[in-house]
């Protein structure tokens, strides 16, 4: 049936994450900053001749039916285009999971590339977007990549030069956090503090790093901060250990610090690795559209994961 095609699903974090209001039918109106960032799974994909989707996964714990993202963007595509063959599709995760960096969609993002070339499908990115949008609101983001404002439920796109050169340092503590929990307990007032996403955008088009990371901000924190002052202790010890800044991405647990240089990101992260309220830790670049396709020589992202 072919040689199996393998896909890199590149995790995202969020440099300013802002919600401005909920709307009417209980969705929440948000403005962010999306980066991805070159932490990613591995994603092999192969057709079969047994007519159906079969997933496997190197985490045993994950739903490997019609509740993973996957199976459900490989089923859109097969019933859409009227495809009778069936798909393996192969998940090697490394993204943290339910962590804010988008790991699920993602996955399903490079599901839909994937059976788009697989089956020689011609697609275009704008359709595929259109049917990542239908299954999650990160996905069509997770399919562009690179950097991005976000508007609407995050499905309005606009795309963002490329951030200044960087390192990112990624933490995720022991403990995840549930999006609907954290949407949930977000009340919303006069006293909120909202992350100035016009000026990030300004100071990204400047290409000034320190610009952006002053502007870093996420409302949600002070809904998880509240119950796991972890992650305030988190970003503390990143900032003292060298960070511009650093920040919670999405709705938690994950935290990530963004650095001037390798070296001291991956000093930084020496700290962590003897704190048993750590889960996984990775140090890695922000992605950049003009340079993905330069081949690398080396794996683009080292993972400690207890």
């Amino acid at each position: 049936m072919g040689q199996p095609l393998h896909l890199k699903a590149y995790a995202k974090v969020n440099l300013g994450l802002d919600v401005l209001r909920r709307r009417e039918d209980g969705y929440h109106e948000v403005r962010m900053i999306m980066q991805t960032v070159k932490l990613f799974d591995h994603i092999t994909m192969k057709k079969n001749t047994c007519g159906k989707i079969r997933l496997s996964c190197n985490l045993p714990y994950l739903p490997l039916n019609e509740k993973n993202l996957v199976y459900r963007a490989i089923d859109v595509i097969r019933n859409t285009y009227h495809i009778k063959d069936g798909v393996d599709a192969d998940i090697e995760k490394h993204i943290p999971v339910a962590a804010g960096m988008a790991g699920g969609s993602t996955d399903a993002a490079a599901a839909l590339v994937g059976m788009n070339q697989l089956f020689s499908l011609g697609i275009s990115q704008d359709t595929l977007c259109e049917y990542g949008g239908a299954l999650g609101a990160d996905i069509p983001f997770c399919i562009m990549r690179g950097t991005a404002l976000c508007e609407g439920i995050g499905e309005l796109l606009t795309p963002l030069p490329s951030i200044p050169s960087c390192w990112f340092l990624i933490v995720k503590p022991s403990f995840s956090m549930s999006t609907k929990f954290v949407y949930q307990h977000l009340h919303l007032d006069n006293n909120t503090k909202h992350p100035d996403i016009d000026g990030m955008i300004s100071a990204i088009r400047e290409e000034n790093l320190i610009g952006i990371t002053r502007r870093m901000g996420n409302v949600l924190e002070q809904v998880t901060q509240k119950h796991y002052p972890a992650i305030g202790q988190i970003k503390n010890d990143m900032r003292k250990l060298g960070a511009l800044n650093a920040l919670m991405s999405g709705s938690g647990s994950t935290v990530f610090g963004i650095f001037p240089s390798k070296d001291a990101a991956r000093t930084a992260a020496e700290h962590f690795y003897n704190n048993p309220g750590i889960r996984q830790i990775a140090v890695v670049r922000p992605f950049n559209k003009s340079q993905h396709s330069k081949p690398k020589k080396r794996r683009a992202f080292h993972e400690r994961e207890r």
